[in-house]
């Protein structure tokens, strides 16, 4: 089977610049990268296939071969020499993470002497934090303790040895990667001696074992601003795990998680509370007294003849907006309690009140039951016809 042409692959003209196959092998390569399209063999394929285009297309002197000798040019025997076989695999893995970071969503690792191998950026941590409600309305300051890995105070950081310090690596010069020549083409790879680092540590500290930090637990705190939601995240940069020989330190992320309340259900700045009134109550009117988030209480009219399910609406009783000047409001919904454990008084009395009771009294049980003998109706009159 034949290879696809390369530019035809990038989706560009033979007469691309270097800028205009960059920005085609960006956009390609974001949509079809295995992390995006996890278990699709079609778009693995592609994939490579782009990868493989823009290596080739992006090096002048192997364009300039291939668009002479087309894909022979890299064949065994071929105007390149010898093939690529998995070396090719690795470089392009390198060129993607050159563009996107290192899959951890931090940018490569530093390239080249002007840069600092070996310098890796310390992990990020997550830390869960469960607060009530009413923490959640007012803020709070919280003192919290992880355990983490902290910059080594022996070694200052560097891996070595008091008194000694990492040596640059013979094998690259401190590049952290080497090259070899294929015929007029070259291969890149990670250093075999100092792993990419650029650094040789001959004598390691002690404390740390070379890697230049120690776990410890720390304690910090943290500032959870009033109006905060649960799942929301705090992130706290350069607070998470230290780099590796003192590389830059990663960031804590607070997840915050509310608890359960005993009385309020939260709807985005509003609250909700179901409140149980006597049917008394309910029929006669009345007052009722009911909490407030910030800890006071509140009085609401009961009005003559209120049914279950009805809202009452407290304005500005809820929850703060974060970071806004907003508060939300409170509703209060009742619902009507049938009395219990009645007395042989109690059940006269009910009995009395149903003996005189007239539609009136019940106009939606009345409205609903009458529509139930109409339909009823109007089926045996079907029937009889």
């Amino acid at each position: 089977m034949s290879k696809r042409d390369y530019y035809e692959i990038l989706g560009v003209a033979k007469t691309a610049s270097d800028g205009e196959m960059k920005v085609a092998f960006r956009k390609l390569a974001m949509s079809y990268h295995p992390d995006r399209n996890p278990g699709d063999k079609e778009a693995e394929i592609k994939f490579k296939e782009i990868n493989e285009a823009y290596q080739c297309l992006s090096d002048g002197q192997k364009r300039a071969a291939y668009d002479r000798f087309g894909h022979a040019a890299f064949s065994q025997g071929g105007a390149g020499g010898p093939g690529f076989g998995n070396e090719f695999g690795d470089f392009m893995s390198d060129i993607f993470d050159n563009f996107f970071g290192d899959g951890r969503g931090q940018p490569g690792a530093a390239r080249g002497r002007g840069g600092q191998p070996g310098r890796e950026r310390g992990a990020d941590l997550r830390y869960n934090l469960e607060i009530t409600l009413e923490e959640a309305f007012a803020g709070k300051a919280e003192t919290i303790k992880i355990p983490t890995s902290v910059t080594c105070e022996v070694c200052a950081g560097s891996g070595a040895k008091a008194g000694s310090k990492p040596r640059t690596c013979q094998t690259c010069a401190g590049y952290g990667r080497v090259r070899a020549a294929q015929g007029f083409f070259a291969i890149e790879r990670t250093c075999p001696n100092c792993h990419g680092r650029g650094e040789v540590i001959d004598d390691p500290c002690g404390n740390c074992g070379g890697a230049g930090r120690v776990s410890r637990e720390r304690t910090l705190s943290i500032n959870v601003p009033a109006g905060v939601d649960d799942g929301l995240r705090i992130r706290l940069a350069g607070e998470g795990e230290s780099g590796l020989r003192g590389g830059p330190s990663g960031d804590l992320y607070v997840f915050l998680s509310i608890k359960p309340h005993e009385f309020f259900q939260r709807d985005g700045a509003d609250l909700f509370c179901r409140v149980p009134i006597s049917m008394v109550t309910a029929a006669l009117s009345g007052e009722i007294t009911v909490p407030v988030i910030d800890g006071s209480q509140t009085q609401v009219r009961i009005p003559a003849g209120t049914q279950t399910a009805k809202q009452f609406r407290i304005k500005g009783k809820g929850m703060p907006v974060l970071r806004a000047r907003d508060v939300g409001d409170l509703y209060i919904q009742v619902f009507v309690e049938t009395p219990q454990n009645l007395t042989k008084r109690q059940r006269e009395l009910l009995q009395e009140f149903d003996q005189t009771a007239s539609d009136e009294n019940h106009p939606e049980s009345a409205g609903f039951f009458s529509k139930v003998r109409d339909f009823f109706d109007g089926l045996s009159g079907s029937a009889r016809t």
